[in-house]
């Protein structure tokens, strides 16, 4: 339902990958390799109020160390950014000087290159689930869809807990083992 919108990456990314929204808008052309199809998480976009007005903060860094983290490029979710790079360009192209330049490197920007940010990402997740009927969840929600899918894989082709922490970026077991440990026993 989300292919084709704003809201297609963050999704993608955060139900599959488990990206928070600051690591999702955070996230740079120069750190995905899709020659070695992997990408890094090692940059975030946080939308803090500052006296009274909300600022963007862009900074090479995540919530904790073990949130910087590397992570497999799918060959679907590679697809989609590769078209999502051909038409930001074409974009760049087309809207010349009224293209704002400052978030080039950036993936998640809109049609005039203004970036996309953790708020939009929140209110438009909301508003998509009502449109289309869907039960309300919060965006950070789709996190627990990923640790769900690979616990699931993990019966298969053994993953365990410990990876699902490195693959989320929590700092510490427990945090994993706490949250999803109940999924592990089903």
């Amino acid at each position: 339902l989300a292919k084709g919108t704003k809201l297609e990456i963050p999704v993608i990314m955060g139900g599959f990958y488990g990206l928070r929204r600051s690591e999702v808008v955070g996230l740079r052309w120069s750190a995905i390799d899709f020659e070695n199809n992997i990408f890094y998480i090692n940059h975030t976009v946080t939308t803090p109020q500052i006296d009274g007005v909300t600022k963007i903060v862009a900074k090479d860094r995540a919530k904790t160390k073990s949130s910087l983290r590397a992570l497999p490029l799918g060959k679907d979710v590679k697809e989609i950014l590769l078209c999502k790079r051909q038409q930001q360009e074409e974009y760049r192209k087309k809207f010349k000087s009224s293209y704002n330049k400052k978030w080039l490197d950036y993936v998640m920007v809109d049609e005039l290159g203004d970036l996309i940010t953790p708020d939009y990402i929140t209110g438009a997740f909301k508003t998509f689930l009502a449109k289309h009927e869907l039960r309300e969840i919060r965006f950070h929600d789709l996190r627990h869809t990923c640790a769900s899918l690979l616990l699931n894989k993990g019966k298969h082709e053994g993953i365990t807990l410990k990876d699902i922490q490195v693959w989320l970026g929590h700092s510490d077991f427990s945090t994993t083992a706490n949250t999803y440990s109940h999924l592990d026993a089903t």
